[in-house]
């Protein structure tokens, strides 16, 4: 979200669930009132910023000297890509995954329109999209010289994101989904910044431990192998960024916005 976003104050020991979503709206609305330059370079930093995580991941994978599969390497390299995510929410850049939730829900309030939600959609995925490779780039021209990282560990990143079959991608993007828009419905219920920093990195690790394929990280992360080895290709990027995109959407979008929407208006909370 961005860091113009009013909030709803909530107040109480526990947030109730019509609190949590009229906190949502308002601040989804916010974004979608948002100038065209505001949002693109939002997204754009939160591209470049989600980056930080793939980068710690090829880090690691380079000190430990090992691969995914080992029990403490996968809980290090989880750890590595929720930072991130950190960086981007915390700062409230505007992330693609969070509004497939959060955008969605003032067009089901009645308060915005579709076209509204599809021009926010379009600028964030666009400079997400955009920055992540603007910062893979960087980073596969620079790191070789630092030594921090061996070109093998990125390829290993790229290839674990690319070697599943495309009905896998999409049904784990729905997963990766569902899981960012609870993440962006419980840091909203958060009231202090610790709070949020755990519910963060719990969310994220657990997509990143995971494997799912998250389109924004995931961008990062195949295009270091595009961009290092033959082995990844154009395809298997255009392929993975394709079904993973609408694999999020459908899980932020349905399994998230739909049921939490229906349930809170419908009396729950």
């Amino acid at each position: 979200m961005g860091d113009q976003d009013p909030e709803v104050e909530i107040t109480g020991e526990q947030a109730t669930a019509p609190e949590i979503l009229e906190s949502v709206i308002e601040s989804a609305q916010n974004e979608m009132e948002r100038g065209t330059v505001g949002l693109l370079l939002s997204g754009f930093s939160a591209g470049l910023d989600i980056g930080f995580g793939p980068l710690l991941m090829a880090a690691l994978l380079t000190f430990t000297d090992g691969g995914f599969g080992d029990i403490g390497t996968e809980l290090l390299l989880a750890s590595a890509y929720s930072v991130g995510f950190i960086f981007v929410i915390i700062a409230r850049s505007e992330l693609f995954t969070e509004h497939t939730t959060l955008a969605v829900m003032p067009v089901l309030d009645d308060r915005e329109s579709l076209g509204k939600l599809g021009r926010l959609w379009t600028l964030i995925w666009v400079s997400n999209v955009v920055g992540g490779a603007v910062f893979a780039l960087f980073v596969v021209t620079l790191m070789p010289n630092l030594g921090v990282a061996n070109p093998e560990a990125f390829v290993t990143i790229a290839r674990k994101m690319v070697s599943h079959e495309p009905r896998w991608l999409f049904v784990a993007g729905i997963l990766a989904g569902w899981l960012m828009g609870l993440l962006a419905w419980l840091v909203t219920a958060a009231k202090e910044t610790t709070s949020r920093l755990f519910i963060i990195w719990l969310v994220t690790a657990s997509i990143g431990i995971l494997h799912l394929p998250h389109s924004i990280a995931g961008n990062v992360e195949v295009l270091f192998g595009v961009f290092i080895s033959s082995e990844i290709t154009a395809l298997d990027y255009v392929t993975f960024l394709g079904l993973a995109t609408v694999g999020n959407v459908v899980g932020g979008g349905v399994f998230v916005s739909l049921l939490k929407y229906g349930h809170v208006v419908r009396g729950g909370g």
